[in-house]
């Protein structure tokens, strides 16, 4: 059986070791006999109508200052010989992320990638939670700074957020008493998301984990005091939890979605009983759900990747 993988992420050297779900995933990968061939999303390309990449095949350790070594020289492959890809790196989702996905498009049946590339391109991780609009706080969409500040005049208390960001990076939160236009013009070049403010964010937001549309752990991540953001790459610490609120009601609708759109590893955000976020591109929580619950999300991950694909 063809046990080559390859794994589309950003630069090895630049990971954390610690929590990086992607190392974590490949690590069990190689665990199982999978030979593991490293590339960056600049190093994908098309020639003769054939998608190839410019990369490495590596070895993974468990050791934080030594965690892989290369064990080829840089090599072109192609990646329709690779039984998966998977599509690992980081937002932002520009032009640059968005046109990966259409060349991986270009590649036959018989390679399997993970997530598949036409489902993140049409799940916009902000904008797809309106499928599930339920579930949502009150949320606008838009670039018209009127529009906001009547936004804002209703609902005293909001959050924005760039529609295209990632680790809470671009987060603010204006409040009636103390609004500042000009501070909120500085950055409407593109649509942004306006969602009232939610208070329950002190005690945390939820991350919660879906392998192939099932429910298969969850993580609160606390912010620190007087941060708006529980990201942990913000800083937020992990802390136990199960579905709690109005979780079970909003895993129920969404896991199904997920399946249906052949979006296999995805991460939503829920603070209090509001879903704000559905992670498709890149997702962490894994390690941080293993240590609180004792459990190996990635052996789970790879039972059903492998039975999804009768390869046991």
């Amino acid at each position: 059986m063809n046990k080559k993988i390859a794994i589309q992420m950003d630069n090895i050297n630049s990971i954390d070791y610690d929590y990086d779900s992607s190392f974590i995933l490949a690590y069990e990968a190689q665990n199982r006999g999978y030979d593991i061939f490293y590339y960056n999303p600049e190093d994908l390309f098309i020639e003769n109508n054939i998608v190839n990449a410019s990369g490495h095949f590596i070895e993974l350790k468990k050791n934080k200052s030594n965690y892989f070594n290369f064990i080829s020289n840089n090599k072109i492959e192609d990646l329709s010989k690779f039984l998966f890809v998977f599509l690992r790196q980081d937002p932002p989702f520009n032009m640059n992320y968005i046109t990966s996905t259409y060349i991986l498009d270009c590649l036959p049946s018989s390679t399997k990638i993970i997530n598949h590339p036409t489902a993140v391109r049409n799940a916009t991780e902000k904008l797809f939670t309106f499928e599930f609009h339920e579930f949502m706080p009150p949320t606008i969409v838009t670039q018209d700074i009127n529009k906001i500040y009547s936004f804002l005049k209703n609902e005293k208390d909001i959050i924005t957020k760039p529609l295209y960001g990632n680790g809470g990076e671009g987060i603010h939160r204006f409040n009636i008493r103390d609004f500042n236009k000009q501070i909120l013009e500085s950055y409407l070049h593109l649509p942004i998301m306006v969602q009232k403010y939610i208070p329950e964010i002190s005690d945390g937001d939820r991350r919660i984990i879906f392998f192939d549309g099932d429910y298969v752990g969850s993580v609160a991540r606390i912010p620190k005091d007087g941060n708006l953001k529980a990201n942990f790459h913000a800083g937020g610490q992990a802390k136990k939890t199960g579905l709690v609120y109005r979780d079970s009601e909003i895993v129920s609708k969404v896991g199904p979605k997920l399946k249906e759109k052949n979006l296999f590893f995805v991460g939503i955000d829920v603070i209090g009983n509001y879903l704000t976020e559905i992670n498709v591109t890149s997702p962490t929580g894994i390690k941080q759900i293993n240590t609180l619950n004792n459990v190996n999300l990635e052996k789970i991950f790879w039972d059903k990747l492998e039975a999804k694909y009768n390869l046991g």
